[in-house]
């Protein structure tokens, strides 16, 4: 069978008849962090996602590459190690969407204590490698802006360093270097199941539109995330690992105090809440760990999340937050390895594979757990794990790669930006920021030559121009205006509906029914 990329200019061309070294099933961080480090090491590689990348899970995070100062608690030393080294791995691989960020964690009577917290940040310092990122130091009330938004009773916390990261971007980034190292990126196509014969992974898909094929491919990755015992059904494999769905419940207000800070606030039932800067003008607020009791698809934030949320923040901040001034609120289900906890909160974060390879016959790899934070470590493993069935040492490369857009001159985004307001000096100032933090030097893929605004093609929303949304479409497989406004961009939280309105009869008008879906030779349906 023939598959042609979805990309209308991505110039992946056709299949030469041999077989795909590695399939990969799931279109979400781990799926595409697979796909890239194996892209990269010469293999043969097809991703396969049913909707849009970071369609699920991770576009629903809580947007931080951290250590999880929490699992100190759990014990999970292993965890927050890894977790630790990462932050500033990722963030020299991409400045533009990653960045570092203080948390401020005050000290609350009754839990707990400022000797525990101490000691638990001294750990949190020092085990992971950090390097750039500054250290803990103790703040005070009347000696730092941090309490201006606390409650007067709040007067001693802790400041210590993590990241925060554009999760959706960091997939579509991921995707996007795997592309451009070879590999074949096709979502709105969806597996349907295999079967295994004459030593190969023989793969049904069918796009959104109907359309059936197959693959085939000597090894199989299964990175469906909260499906991923769904798949093992469908390629015939008992699974011996247990799969925890927990929902996490985020809500965006208005901004809710000054400053670049976020704090780390400690709640009555010994959970943490997180409130960070989000998009200029808003907070961001999250997260809830409960059982996932509906399919994955149809998790929604419930009212009785909401009033944890606004409920947490209010034993802090002076300002109370009320259920009524969301804009936005999300959830995502986190598919967790089931360690026996009873707690959802106590869950372990770690990942486990799965190996199913029997003598001579296919291999599939399944990935069962894992965090946003330590998606590129999961990658190396899986793959340390996966290709000696396929006769091939694993090579590690990634530690030191950019991703797309991520070769700022020393890393500095600001300074960056400074010289694209200044290059640009013609288009909207906030319009220039919000790109290069999208696109970093890849902004000069949607800006080229442009001299005058009208260069940029119609203007589809305010500051939302036809170039941009034609690079998203041709080069990073946005297919809706859900894609752009939730995904690619963030431009959801403040668009009115007439200029969504717009976005939607463009891509209506624009795309090409061969974009969307695979086309080549087709089996007959069964």
């Amino acid at each position: 069978m023939s598959v042609h990329g979805v990309n209308s200019s991505s110039g992946i061309g056709t299949d030469d008849g041999a077989p795909l070294d590695v399939v990969v099933i799931g279109g979400g961080i781990n799926g595409v962090g697979i796909a890239r480090d194996a892209a990269g090491q010469g293999l043969r590689v097809l991703l396969l996602e049913r909707t849009d990348l970071a369609g699920a899970t991770s576009s629903a995070s809580s947007k931080l590459i951290h250590g999880g100062l929490r699992y100190l608690e759990q014990r999970e030393f292993r965890l927050v190690r890894e977790s630790l080294s990462e932050r500033e791995v990722l963030w020299a691989s991409a400045p533009h969407i990653i960045k570092p960020l203080r948390f401020v964690l005050p000290v609350r009577a009754g839990l707990r204590s400022g000797t525990l917290l101490r000691a638990g940040l001294f750990v949190y310092d020092h085990i992971g490698g950090r390097k750039r990122l500054p250290p803990t130091r103790v703040l005070r009330r009347g000696q730092a802006a941090a309490f201006d938004a606390l409650q007067a009773h709040y007067t001693r916390a802790f400041e210590y360093s993590d990241c925060w990261a554009d999760d959706a971007r960091l997939v579509v980034l991921n995707a996007l270097d795997a592309h451009e190292r070879g590999a074949r990126i096709l979502t709105r196509c969806s597996f349907r199941g295999a079967r295994r014969e004459s030593g190969l992974w023989c793969i049904d898909i069918e796009s959104q539109h109907g359309e059936r094929g197959t693959l085939r491919a000597r090894a199989l990755v299964n990175a469906a995330g909260p499906w991923v015992e769904q798949v093992l059904a469908g390629v015939g494999v008992p699974r011996r690992s247990a799969l925890r769905l927990i929902k996490g419940s985020h809500i965006v207000v208005p901004r809710l105090y000054a400053g670049e800070q976020a704090y780390t606030l400690q709640g009555r039932d010994g959970r943490v809440v997180f409130t960070i800067p989000f998009q200029d003008a808003f907070t961001l607020i999250g997260t809830t760990d409960v059982p996932c009791g509906s399919t994955p698809a149809a998790a929604r934030v419930s009212d009785e999340e909401i009033a944890y949320l606004c409920g947490a923040v209010g034993e802090y901040l002076r300002a109370p937050v009320r259920p009524e001034q969301l804009v936005w609120s999300y959830a995502g289900v986190r598919p967790l390895y089931d360690n026996g906890e009873v707690s959802a909160s106590t869950v372990t974060r770690d990942y486990v594979f799965e190996v199913d390879a029997p003598r001579q016959q296919a291999p599939v790899l399944s990935v069962f757990g894992g965090k946003l934070t330590t998606y590129r470590r999961l990658a190396e493993h899986a793959l340390a794990e996966l290709l000696p069935h396929l006769n091939r040492r694993s090579r590690r490369w990634t530690r030191t790669a950019t991703l797309p857009g991520g070769d700022l001159p020393g890393g500095d985004l600001e300074s960056f930006t400074r010289g694209q307001l200044a290059r640009y000096a013609f288009a909207p100032a906030p319009m220039i920021r919000r790109m290069c933090a999208a696109y970093g030097t890849r902004i000069e893929r949607i800006m080229g030559a442009a001299r005058r605004i009208e260069d940029l093609g119609a203007q589809i929303a305010p500051d939302l121009f036809a170039a941009e949304l034609e690079y998203l479409r041709d080069s990073e497989w946005a297919r809706s205006a859900e894609d752009v406004l939730w995904r690619r961009t963030k431009l959801g939280l403040v668009l009115a509906r007439e200029p969504v309105q717009r976005l939607e009869r463009w891509f209506e008008a624009g795309l090409r029914i061969s974009d969307c879906v695979p086309v080549g030779a087709r089996h007959a349906s069964p």
